[in-house]
């Protein structure tokens, strides 16, 4: 039996070895890293040859490695991930704006599935599902009792296949099946309006391939119904980011040529840079820059920046780079705070490494990571103050979230307090009937924050928020800032991910 035990050791050495030394080489060949250290591997080795032999049950190679991999990755930071097929599908659609499905949006209401939107031309949409409907069944599984997740997995598949819904319209007291054939989805990044004579509304949700030439579609139509534009709300609430070019593109729909947008650093010499508000930096090889058709009104339109704690990284950095140059009075509550860059490293075919490479920093040299974007006016979600504000979740509250750089972030001693005081309001909010619990729609006329901006873009008295505080860092001897760093200015870059892909 020992003599077994030797001989697996022995071949999981030279499995383990052989794949960690293509690794080293090829991390030698990027940056002249130190060599892998022998005695860990050894380790490394010892314990998959052990698992191999001992384990009660038998383990595939192909498990204890990418499993071994992943613990390695997600031990370092929130946002690094290994992506195995499946995972790596799911990522590349959701910086696509692209999924194969049935086209709607949906949430969870008394733990019922209930569509928020059917996107506009989609299998739902010409199915003639609706607003409000609630999903009872998917094909032979009941709803109760699935997460989101579960259903979302559930209505997604291969093109031209077919799934079955069991619809409850409450409205109408009625309950039918509906059978949709599953296509190819482009989800809408880009929502707006004009809301009132002069003044007009964008929402970004996401940062995806196909944002910036939405927004300038969005933009186009808003100035054809009024010419006369006073002022613009961009509302980059729950915005949780995407992809770098996309967030400086639309920067620069609103800035002088060629300021600073963003910087970068980070270990690696293509971590380095500065992004600038110039076509260089975000437009499509071959398709010229998708900005020369905005008016040229934009650049100088009254501007006001809606952000909450849903709102992170590609759009931090558009909130952080208008706030800096004063293009922009931005609004709202204080940014979720990921400042960090993702990069990703195809590993094979259908397999890669989401790695955090560098932090970000907005053009006064102020680390994002951990710390967020600071509103210029504080304003709570709703007239009666921010409730359950203390609820959210932010990068710094994330375990193993990565330093910003610039200093720890101040202990609050009453957070814990005020959270626990928030979740018992909640739990009164959620014995009322649903119509009266529920925020206000984004764009709405109830938007008690959109109303805030709207007097602020008119010169009109804002009702500023009693109950928020900004989230401070402390400042340490030493500490390094983006100044001190001098990223260099990088003249071609390569399209970047800045964030977790569309869950």
């Amino acid at each position: 039996m020992g003599q077994k035990i030797k001989i697996a050791g022995w071949i999981s050495v030279g499995v383990v070895a052989g794949a960690l030394t293509t690794v080293s080489l090829q991390t030698l060949a990027r940056g002249g890293v130190t060599p892998l250290p022998l005695e860990e591997i050894q380790q490394l080795s010892a314990v998959f040859g052990l698992i191999k032999t001992d384990y009660v049950e038998q383990v595939s190679d192909k498990k204890l490695i990418t499993d071994a991999i992943s613990g390695m990755v997600s031990s370092l930071d929130p946002h690094s991930q290994y992506f195995d097929k499946k995972t790596y599908k799911e990522f590349k659609e959701g910086t696509s704006g692209k999924f194969v499905g049935v086209g709607i949006e949906i949430t969870m209401e008394d733990g019922l599935i209930k569509i928020v939107s059917p996107i506009e031309g989609s299998p739902a949409f010409r199915a003639g599902l609706k607003t409000g409907d609630l999903i009872t069944k998917i094909d032979d599984t009941a709803v109760k009792g699935l997460t989101l997740n579960d259903a979302v997995k559930r209505m997604r598949g291969e093109p031209n296949t077919k799934v079955r819904l069991n619809i409850l319209r409450k409205d109408e007291s009625r309950s039918f099946p509906v059978t949709i054939t599953r296509e190819e989805i482009k989800t809408q990044s880009v929502k707006g309006k004009v809301i009132e004579p002069g003044y007009a509304w964008i929402r970004l949700s996401q940062f995806q391939e196909r944002t910036v030439d939405d927004f300038v579609r969005k933009v186009e139509e808003i100035y054809k119904q009024e010419p006369n534009l006073k002022g613009l709300v961009l509302d980059l609430r729950n915005d949780p980011g995407g992809l770098l070019d996309a967030a400086v593109a639309i920067s620069a729909a609103f800035l002088p040529p060629d300021v600073p947008v963003v910087s970068t650093n980070g270990q690696l010499a293509e971590s380095k840079a500065v992004y600038k508000a110039s076509p260089e930096f975000y437009a499509q090889r071959g398709f010229g820059d998708p900005l020369q058709r905005l008016p040229a009104a934009l650049k100088k339109l009254p501007l006001v920046v809606l952000v909450n704690e849903g709102s992170a990284s590609a759009s931090e950095i558009v909130a952080g780079a208008l706030q800096d140059h004063k293009r922009a009075t931005v609004m709202g509550s204080q940014s979720f705070g990921k400042g960090s860059v993702q990069t990703v490293r195809p590993l094979g075919p259908d397999t890669a490494l989401k790695l955090t490479t560098a932090r970000y920093y907005t053009p006064s040299g102020k680390s994002i990571q951990a710390k967020g974007i600071v509103p210029d006016v504080m304003v709570d979600e709703t007239a009666d103050g921010d409730l359950f504000a203390a609820l959210s979740m932010r990068e710094a509250d994330l375990e193993k979230h990565l330093s910003s750089g610039q200093g720890a972030e101040v202990k609050n001693d009453s957070l814990e307090k005020a959270r626990e005081e928030a979740r018992k309001r909640l739990e009164e909010e959620a014995k009322k009937p649903a119509a009266e619990r529920r925020l206000p729609e984004f764009g709405s006329e109830k938007d008690f924050q959109l109303q805030q901006a709207l007097n602020k873009l008119k010169g009109q008295p804002v009702k500023v928020s009693k109950t928020l505080t900004e989230r401070k860092i402390e400042e340490k001897p030493g500490d390094a800032t983006a100044a001190d760093k001098k990223p260099a200015d990088k003249k071609a870059p390569e399209k970047g991910e800045s964030d977790k892909s569309k869950k």
